[in-house]
């Protein structure tokens, strides 16, 4: 399975596809005893797919086994043992894509031209991605954060690595002309790579970035240039080969306070907005305003879902197995103010209890 998304990703595949695209979405669960019951449901879900295919006259025969075969090829790949809350399943013919996300997403098959994307759009940017750019003097490695996992990445060249052994050590520490390891130029110019090729990374995926390493290799990558206004130092060294669940754990008080700073300053745009008339609360004013494209910031609680029936111009609560309810309308206006350029917040539950936990400021 895919281990985290990307705004490029995002972007491809959601460009139109040959007929027949079927998205599978399933809601799964982590722990016993609820995760017993995701293999039957997630069959039943491939079997459901297979007779849309089978019952619709658009779709040839070689089509239909092709795209049968690219669902079962996703299947394979599925990780229930380690299942977070949400499973998309993507099949088209030539392809496939198996995404598992941190994220509730609703039961559902849909046949189409294109995937259904909303959930996954929603889940991204719940994920609250980051960077974590581990230094020492022979490795250089590279960790893709979200918001519950640190993965190392090997995209862009890392880890970068190199040998420590000096052909001519011997000779310079007899003459007395040994450098210490961080300011010898080979060192310099190793470090001066990876800051290049993190500076690469940075430029096709924007996130928060974390430097961790001895005091002397975070002071040499400062003297390289700034990577960004959105660097944290960690001088914290040893981590350059990881674990990713101790890079994970070092980061964790330092990733904690930024999401206490981002929640209160994400109050604090809402509260000015609502003195400046410029302010939506509560999911009908909110998704209106989303629909006319007048959202500039919005702000979401973590675990808010709701129910709705969309009457045109308001929405209405409903029951999940109401005929036309609509179970992921909270996506869905994520997804349509991302679409017209807002910012996108999840905030704590709680937070934003007084405007019915979703809450937006008005660009009008």
């Amino acid at each position: 399975m895919h281990p985290a998304l990307s705004t490029e990703t995002l972007a491809r595949l959601r460009q139109p596809r040959p007929y027949p695209a079927v998205s599978l979405l399933m809601p799964t669960h982590r722990r016993e005893p609820d995760n017993a019951q995701d293999p039957v449901r997630l069959r039943n879900l491939v079997a459901r797919a297979g007779d849309l295919l089978e019952s619709d006259p658009a779709v040839t025969r070689e089509r239909r086994l092709d795209v049968l075969s690219r669902l079962e090829q996703a299947l394979a790949e599925v990780d229930l043992v380690h299942a977070e809350d949400g499973l998309v399943l993507y099949a088209a013919p030539g392809e496939h894509h198996v995404w598992s996300v941190a994220r509730t997403v609703p039961e559902r098959v849909v046949v189409a031209d294109t995937f259904l994307t909303r959930n996954l759009v929603a889940a991204q940017a719940a994920e609250q991605p980051f960077w974590a750019l581990a230094v020492a003097a022979d490795r250089v490695s590279l960790w893709d954060g979200q918001a519950e996992r640190v993965a190392e990445s090997t995209a862009h060249g890392f880890p970068l690595t190199r040998s420590l052994e000096d052909p001519d050590a011997e000779r310079e520490e007899r003459i007395g002309d040994l450098p210490s390891t961080f300011q010898d130029e080979q060192t310099r110019q190793f470090l001066r790579e990876a800051h290049e090729a993190m500076r690469v990374v940075l430029s096709s995926s924007p996130r928060p970035l974390y430097l961790i390493g001895d005091a002397p290799a975070l002071a040499l990558l400062e003297d390289l240039g700034t990577l960004g206004k959105d660097v944290t130092t960690v001088p914290s060294g040893g981590l350059a080969d990881g674990p990713a669940a101790e890079i994970g754990r070092t980061l964790q008080p330092l990733r904690a306070a930024r999401e206490e700073a981002d929640t209160a300053a994400v109050v604090g745009e809402l509260d000015a907005a609502r003195g400046r008339r410029e302010f939506a609360g509560g999911l009908d004013e909110v998704w209106l305003a989303a629909r006319e494209g007048r959202v500039r910031l919005l702000a979401v609680e973590e675990h808010y879902q709701a129910v709705v029936r969309d009457y045109g111009d308001h929405l209405e609560p409903a029951e999940p197995d109401d005929l036309d309810a609509r179970d992921d309308i909270v996506d869905e206006v994520v997804e349509q103010a991302l679409s017209t350029g807002a910012g996108v917040r999840f905030v704590p539950d709680g937070t934003l209890s007084a405007s019915q936990r979703i809450a937006a400021v008005l660009r009008y």
